[in-house]
């Protein structure tokens, strides 16, 4: 018959456990980001005519999706590659087309081009479209 020894306190896995959650917790809230570029069409309709942005016109779009939150395991807020996954395929929807005939972007402004996305993004913190180097707007949840 095996003798047992008695085990007193807790095992070295329980320990390293413990230990990883308390540095996890203490740890701050991590940001990364990603830019993404697409080109589109768009028209503003809801502006008068006599305004130069009623008429058909385009841009060459930047955006940044941001992504907030603790690190997991792996030591990522998301990988990147995860986040192309999320983002590459709405920005296929946008590039090269009219944005007023993709549901959802009846009225393009760059204020609901951000939000558009920003909902369709699991997760994200923001998105900032650049309709150029000097105009952007940026939609957010919470303190992004």
């Amino acid at each position: 018959m095996r003798e047992t020894i008695p085990c007193f306190g807790p095992s070295l896995k329980d320990l390293l456990c413990k230990e990883l959650c308390r540095t996890m917790a203490h740890m701050p809230e991590t940001i990364i980001a990603r830019t993404y570029y697409f080109e589109s069409a768009h028209r503003l309709p809801k502006l008068p005519q006599e305004h130069k942005c009623s008429n058909m016109h385009g841009h060459n779009y930047k955006m940044i999706v941001t992504m907030r939150g603790p690190l997991d395991e792996r030591g990522f807020v998301l990988d990147f590659a995860e986040l192309d996954a999320k983002v590459l395929p709405l920005v296929k929807q946008a590039d090269h087309t009219v944005l007023n005939e993709v549901p959802g972007l009846e009225n393009p402004t760059a204020e609901l081009i951000a939000a558009w996305f920003l909902d369709r993004i699991a997760g994200a913190a923001s998105v900032r479209v650049y309709e150029n180097e000097d105009c952007w707007a940026e939609a957010g949840r919470g303190n992004a």
